[in-house]
């Protein structure tokens, strides 16, 4: 796991932020600097179970404790 996930986590265990939300550039640093292509095929690939962002006008926010709880996910069954 690199330090930007690490923090996110720790940010995201707090009770404060349990629904903070964060934009797709956020996301795609926290999953390894992936690029937007990436987050498209991941999102558009079912088997991967990534979690769906919310629309706010024509820009997406995902709950940062989903992104969180996917990459732990990934990591275990590594």
């Amino acid at each position: 796991m690199n330090i930007q996930t690490e923090t996110a986590i720790a940010r995201a265990t707090s009770p404060q932020n349990s629904h903070r939300r964060i934009q797709a550039g956020t996301v795609r640093q926290m999953c390894g600097d992936i690029s937007d292509m990436t987050l498209w095929r991941w999102l558009d690939n079912a088997e991967l179970n990534f979690p769906k962002p919310t629309y706010i006008g024509r820009r997406r926010y995902w709950r940062e404790a989903d992104v969180i709880a996917w990459l732990e996910a990934r990591e275990v069954a590594a």
